[in-house]
Formats: C-alpha cells, structure tokens, sequence
C-alpha cells in the first residue's frame, strides 16, 4: 500500500472529476455552430460560470488554459508584451517563483526588459516590497510557495503596485482549493490555476483575467477565449475542473482543520524521533505542506529509501540529470547549499490518512540514518 505524499505536485483525480470528464468526453467542438457544437458550448460555459462563482470573478474573466504554467506564462509574459509592445520595459517578481513565472520574466529579459527580483527573509516569505514603488510592465508574486507552503502577503503587494499602476499577476496554483479566493477583491489582474493541484485532471487549467487591462496572447490562432489563449477549447477538461473545484471549495474549511492536524503530528513526530532536523515550513503556510532539511543526508537517497519502503514524496527542488541540486527557494531564504541538498517535502491532500502519516512516522527515522551514513557527494 502506497502512502503518497506529493500532492503539491499532483494530487490524485477526485471520483466526481473522473464521471465529469466521462459524460463530458463526447462535446465536440464548443465553437461549432451546428447542434452539437452548441450542447458542448452550453456545457463549457456551464463550467465557466461555476468556476466564476466559485473565484468571485465574472464568467468572461475565466480563460480555460492546458495547465497552471500556460496560465502563468500569460499572466507575466502576457501582460508585459500588452504593455511595451515585446520590447523593453520592467518587470518585478518574488525571489521564490516556480519556473512558470521565473522563466517567463527571464524570458521578457531578454528581449529588453529589466527584471528585479523581491527578496525573501529567512522564513521565506517577501520582505521587502520597495521594488514596487517604481512602476513596472507586470509584477508577480505567487500567493504561496509550492515547497515551503509559506504563504506570501499577496494583498500587501497587489495594493503596493496599484499605487504606481502596475499590474500584478498572482500565480495561485497551490493556493486554490485550499484557501478563499475573491478574484475581484483581491484586486490582482490576471491569477492562475492548475486543475491537477486540486483533484482536477492533469492538462486543465485557468487564468482569471480582467476585462482591462488584458494581457496579450502567447500562443495565436483561432482567438478563442477572448482572444487570450487560441486553440479549441477542452469541454471535458473545463467540466471536471468545474466539479473538482466546487469539491475542494465544499471542503475547504473541514480539509483545512484536518490536514493541518495531520501535519502537526507528522513535524512533530519527526522532530520529536530525530536529531538535527530543520523545518523551513514557516507558522503561516498552507496546512498541506511541510518541508524539511535532514543534514548529512541527501535528498535523493532520502526520496529512493522511502519510495523503497512505498512512501511517495519529493525533494521539492529541481533534478537534472539525476543530480539532486539545492532548492533555490531555500537558497533565496538564505540557507546553506548543503542543508538545503538534504530537504524533503511532504504534501497532503484529500487521499491522506492518518494511517499515511504514522506510516512515516514509523519509517523515517531509520531511513534518516541510513542515508546520513551514506553521507553527501
């Protein structure tokens, strides 16, 4: 029996998403003009006023992407193409971004833009906002780190840059389906979702994007969807993530309660078993997350002994060519390069159980030793 602990990265496909998918799967195309284009148009926007709902936007402020990464290559390189025309300009993100934005503001750098980054503290949250003062092409700040779970002042920072006008997207893929979410009070212009990340299917995703200012397109065709993301649109997709979302919403507040007792007695049981651990999950996180460092040991020997033992969880850093490399969140935050080799995350979800979390607790401490006696490269 596996015990799976990676849901920052995929969370397993909630039953009501699945029957969704299921009836939906014959739509055709939404576009269409006869009959039965019409039945999987009337479906999708079935969908998009759900998810609207759900979101505190307006239906035509939901634009259906393939994944959480399309949403946010949007929302940053996007906007800052609406605004200088591809050529120049600024933009300001946090020092923590997932690649999707990281990228994407990498991506404008070099075709001209200035790119400055949000620092961090040593709890990984954004510190200093004083970047924002000045005004920018877009600015982006996700509103909760997909390792650490530290949740970031969103609020403070979308009301920073609206005094300078800029716009600022939000890249929310670990955050919807596990906190509240008022696109219109928030005040953000563009904020991105992943299907996946909260019982969805995988290939599904939205950006919530305000009538204006709007970004420009990154991919160009038909003009679908408001002429933001072209390509022919997946009914089948928008409905199971319509149905995962009023699920995880439903939940919310029960889930919340649950998983955050689930990980206090997971940090504790941990910290309370094993020397010289340290915790970079900060008190104001996400109750689905906790990252550690176990010093001495490597990450991928820790991940390949527990995958041994049926136990699924991550390094929550980027892997390249099989060699483990140092999370650059922890690095950002200020962490030694060496500790933050030995991290390892642990992310729950709808499928965790208590009986999942004393399978750890039982496990980790042996697992911890031999991979310190393995030693670091």
């Amino acid at each position: 029996m596996t015990s799976y602990f990676d849901h920052a990265a995929t969370s397993p496909m909630r039953d009501i998403a699945r029957a969704a998918w299921l009836e939906a799967s014959a739509a055709l195309n939404p576009a269409s003009q006869y009959a039965s284009g019409r039945r999987s148009r009337s479906l999708l926007d079935a969908a998009r006023e759900k998810v609207a709902r759900l979101m505190g936007c307006e239906p035509i402020e939901v634009v259906f992407t393939s994944s959480g990464t399309e949403a946010d290559n949007i929302g940053v390189f996007g906007q800052w193409r609406a605004r200088t025309g591809g050529r120049g300009g600024r933009v300001v993100v946090s020092a923590i971004e997932h690649p999707a934005v990281a990228e994407s503001a990498r991506l404008a750098g070099e075709f001209g833009a200035e790119v400055e980054y949000l620092p961090v503290g040593p709890d990984g949250i954004v510190s200093d906002l004083s970047l924002l003062d000045r005004p920018a092409s877009v600015a982006s700040c996700m509103w909760a780190n997909n390792e650490t779970g530290a949740i970031q002042p969103i609020e403070q920072v979308v009301a920073r840059a609206k005094e300078t006008g800029t716009p600022v997207h939000v890249d929310a893929v670990q955050v919807v389906g596990k906190l509240p979410i008022d696109f219109q009070a928030l005040g953000a212009t563009t904020l991105a979702a992943s299907a996946h990340k909260f019982g969805g299917p995988r290939g599904t995703g939205f950006l919530l994007a305000r009538r204006s200012p709007a970004p420009a397109p990154v991919l160009v065709g038909g003009g679908q969807e408001r002429g933001i993301r072209s390509g022919t649109v997946d009914t089948a997709g928008a409905c199971a993530l319509a149905v995962a979302l009023e699920e995880s919403c439903t939940e919310m507040a029960a889930e919340s309660a649950r998983l955050g007792g689930l990980k206090e007695q997971l940090r504790a049981g941990i910290l309370g078993t094993i020397d010289d651990v340290v915790v970079h999950t900060p008190e104001n996180s996400l109750p689905s997350h906790l990252y550690l460092s176990f010093p001495g040991a490597e990450a991928d020997s820790l991940i390949m002994l527990l995958d041994s033992l049926g136990i699924e969880a991550s390094a929550g850093s980027a892997c390249h060519n099989g060699v483990n490399r140092a999370s650059e969140t922890l690095i950002a935050a200020g962490v030694d390069e060496k500790t933050a080799r030995s991290t390892v995350r642990f992310t729950m979800g709808h499928t965790t159980t208590e009986e999942d979390v004393v399978t750890v607790l039982r496990t980790m401490p042996d697992v911890v030793k031999r991979a310190r006696m393995a030693g670091m490269a």
